[in-house]
């Protein structure tokens, strides 16, 4: 058998593809990886095949600069960080405003390189990036079944009245304006009839006789695998999905790094782990105040800096590592406590450690997640852009101070997480829609649900 992978060129999506795909590995099977250039060290690393297939204008083979992007996206990198700095509300608008570009470049000339690419490679099974839209578009107009991933927070995919790009739920912490919001409402519904027109004539052209979808955000391929907990995803959104596997987490295993290991080695002190992921570690302002936050307090921290240089962040005590890249998986299994911008990656990545959250999210479903994590009591969302280091400090005293009742949540749903994991849940889900389905029940496992 043999397994395609279709992942855009990012690291932050291939891993946790990369990461599914090895329950083929391990059964003996073919993997191939379709992605761009710049992320074909990991396909590498983890010893599948890689075909060329270039998804979008970007890439980030794991740290993001805007000087390394191509003509056009840099400036579309930087317009994205500067909406940063002003708040949810304009981030969630500059995204809204890009995402035709962003989501479905070039639907048509993509879509004929991802057919080409099946052709060549044959594949009995196919999954692919949910966000990666011109590649579904691809499957779908040639009738390749296929398992669509969301790796985001299932958010992003919407259901019910839900607008793409309009967080359904908010952190207590932040407190958007009314009106901006729905002027944000406003724009996200325009961008989903633009986007869905998109959709359709390229699909048209692809494939005559298809249907026209009326939101194109809704559609998902033959088998929906969604990265997250299903414990953590309200049941009357869980009812909406329609037949669905929840992978849990996708939780990869790491090389061992020696400085790590030494550095593990060197104290007792409770460790917290700080990262704001490949693309939002450019937040110099963000990191420090978090740096500032923690050197008030009787713990060890491991810090990614990303593209944030070291000096950026003030004085960094001699107890404390920090590196430009981290193995988040290894630190993760050793602390007591993330400071994160909320990235399904990391927030999957801690709660299969059993870690809880401090969050400071910044765009698309960080919000909605964070959200869920404060409703199950495992975690604390603050605005990135005024928490103070004093209110910084304080909720990671609370998180690190987690009561019994919360602790104990925490710890059952990690040994869920270690217990079945998602690569293993993400293969029975494929190889289930393989067979003839005689149970009519759309969700035949309340828990895990089934494969659409």
């Amino acid at each position: 058998m043999t397994l395609l992978v279709i992942s855009p060129d990012y690291a932050s999506h291939l891993y946790p593809l990369a990461t599914l795909a090895t329950a083929w590995q391990q059964a003996g099977e073919r993997v191939v990886v379709a992605t761009g250039p710049a992320t074909d060290a990991i396909v590498r690393g983890f010893g599948f095949e890689r075909e060329h297939l270039q998804l979008g204008r970007g890439s980030n083979p794991g740290v993001i600069r805007a000087e390394d992007q191509p003509r056009g996206e840099d400036e579309s990198l930087r317009g994205f960080f500067e909406a940063t700095r002003r708040g949810a509300v304009e981030t969630l608008a500059f995204q809204a405003a890009a995402r035709g570009d962003d989501l479905l470049w070039d639907p048509l000339t993509v879509a004929r390189q991802v057919q080409r690419v099946v052709e060549h490679v044959r594949p009995d099974q196919v999954i692919v990036d949910h966000l990666a839209f011109s590649a579904r578009l691809a499957l779908t107009g040639a009738g390749v079944r296929h398992g669509d991933v969301v790796l985001g927070h299932p958010s992003a995919l919407t259901v019910g009245e839900e607008v793409y790009g309009y967080p359904p739920a908010w952190p207590r912490g932040l407190h958007p304006d009314a009106a901006a919001l729905a002027d944000l409402h406003r724009l996200c519904t325009r961008v989903r009839d633009d986007f869905t027109t998109q959709w359709n004539r390229a699909l048209a052209a692809l494939d005559p006789a298809a249907p026209a979808s009326a939101d194109a955000f809704a559609e998902t391929g033959d088998v929906l695998l969604l990265n997250y907990p299903g414990e953590l995803h309200p049941p009357a959104r869980t009812a909406l999905l329609g037949r669905h596997a929840f992978l849990g987490s996708a939780v990869r295993t790491e090389d061992p790094d020696p400085e790590v290991e030494a550095w593990l080695a060197a104290g007792d002190a409770p460790v917290v782990y700080v990262s704001l992921g490949s693309f939002l570690s450019v937040r110099s302002d963000v990191l420090a105040t978090i740096a500032e936050a923690l050197r008030g307090l009787a713990v060890r921290v491991a810090l990614a800096s990303g593209s944030t240089p070291p000096e950026a962040l003030g004085p960094v005590p001699e107890s404390w590592l920090v590196r430009a890249v981290l193995p988040q998986v290894t630190l993760l299994a050793h602390s007591a406590l993330a400071v994160s911008h909320g990235g399904n990656n990391s927030v999957t990545e801690s709660l299969t450690a059993g870690v809880p959250l401090l969050l400071l999210p910044l765009s698309t479903d960080q919000f909605a997640g964070a959200a869920a994590l404060e409703d199950a009591g495992l975690g604390e969302a603050l605005d990135p852009n005024t928490a103070s280091p004093d209110e910084l400090r304080a909720a990671a005293v609370r998180l690190l101070g987690l009561g019994p009742d919360p602790r104990d949540r925490l710890t059952r749903l990690a040994d869920e997480l270690t217990t079945t994991p998602g690569a293993q849940r993400a293969r029975a889900a494929m190889l289930a829609t393989d067979e003839p389905d005689p149970d009519p029940d759309p969700d035949p496992d309340p828990d895990q649900g089934g494969a659409r």
